[in-house]
């Protein structure tokens, strides 16, 4: 048994936002293609490897991708997969079992509504504990919805302050030329767009777009090596919460406030040295009630921590610097998008939307309706 240093070498995106020409396996092997290109490896060097989202997931993917890896993976828990999967990758080149790992996800969630493939609705589904949920109509936005108003019921959240999470995104987003969305957006146009579950219109609500990812992760031995600097993985952890909203003991709670403690502490840093932080944002209020669980601000100050303007260009909090899921991309489990930008933002990649000398940074990801979170501390040292 051995305890080496685990690193990202390399990370890239597909196309994303509106890809109507490509399948969701294309999408991965473009991102695959081009994250083992950062990380100046090829295929041949990958020894594990991890994807979601067909019916063998790792072995149909590898086997599209020419690959033939002695390690696998294919937990889902929803958005925050990639970050489950990244610490379960770290933990087997940790000890020794394999070198190199690459994650890859593909999604062609908008061209396939486009194409009647699937509908927009996002019940997700009513089989198993969900069907004591589906007689009352819970779509994922209303799940998300009830959870805002809870906030909004015990600590007095303003819709205003959730907006605001929504034009900081905006604003981060616009200096991001491959985001979806980069007009301007003013918290009144974010309380004037269409109501989809109250209080979220639709510009409370992530993106619906297609795209892909993919991360390397290598040995220390590889990364020092690497052809751009390491960014190590200094602390991951995470935690399972619910799937019947019944079950959910506190609505105002992620089990981020499981998980981030526990990467904290194993990073040996805490809330106040982090430089730059990427959580997921499938909904404004989802921002709020993570970045309490992590500890950035006390439970229930969400509202007042977001509302002077903190989270935009310029402000002392950077989040979401490449537009977030709110205005950059989202094609269904962004947890892969929060690691590429993190990387992104450690190496000094960002150009205008650089966070200036940033080396710590703080990645959530979180899934189902706050079912899953999983926590990555991440950094240049």
């Amino acid at each position: 048994m051995t305890n080496r240093r685990v690193a990202i070498a390399g990370v890239a995106l597909s196309d994303c936002g509106r890809v109507p020409d490509k399948t969701r396996l294309q999408l991965i092997q473009q991102a695959s293609r081009e994250a083992l290109a950062d990380a100046g490896l090829g295929p041949a060097d990958v020894q594990g490897f991890g994807s979601v989202g067909t019916t063998l997931p790792p072995i149909e993917v590898s086997e599209y991708l020419g690959l033939r890896p002695i390690w696998c993976d294919s937990t889902n828990v929803g958005g925050a997969a990639w970050e489950v999967m990244a610490q379960h990758a770290a933990d087997a080149i940790a000890r020794g079992e394999i070198d190199v790992a690459l994650l890859a996800y593909g999604s062609t969630a908008r061209s396939d509504v486009r194409r009647k493939r699937r509908t927009g609705n996002m019940a997700i589904g009513s089989a198993g504990p969900l069907q004591f949920d589906a007689p009352y109509g819970h779509t994922l936005i209303s799940k998300y919805a009830m959870a805002a108003r809870r906030h909004m019921h015990e600590f007095g959240t303003t819709v205003e302050q959730l907006a605001e999470v929504a034009v900081a995104a905006r604003q981060w987003a616009t200096m991001n030329p491959l985001a979806f969305t980069r007009d301007p957006l003013t918290v009144d146009e974010v309380q004037s767009a269409r109501m989809m579950a109250d209080p979220y219109t639709q510009l409370h609500c992530c993106l619906r777009t297609d795209g892909g990812g993919a991360v390397v992760l290598v040995a220390e031995e590889l990364a020092r090596d690497s052809r751009k600097k390491p960014v190590w993985i200094l602390g991951a952890s995470h935690a399972l919460s619910h799937t019947t909203m019944s079950e959910w003991e506190d609505f105002t709670e992620s089990p981020c406030a499981v998980s981030g403690p526990a990467a904290f502490a194993q990073a040996g840093v805490t809330p106040e040295d982090i430089d730059v932080c990427q959580v997921y944002d499938s909904f404004t209020g989802t921002v709020l009630v993570t970045l309490e669980g992590l500890g950035f601000c006390k439970k229930g100050e969400g509202g007042q921590f977001v509302a002077d303007g903190r989270l935009r260009p310029g402000g002392s909090f950077p989040i979401n610097t490449d537009g977030g899921g709110l205005s950059a991309c989202h094609p269904g489990m962004r947890g892969m998008f929060l690691m590429v930008e993190a990387v992104r933002q450690l190496r000094g990649e960002c150009d205008e939307r650089q966070v200036p000398d940033a080396r710590l940074c703080c990645v959530n990801a979180t899934g189902g309706w706050f079912s899953s979170a999983a926590t990555m501390i991440l950094g240049t040292d």
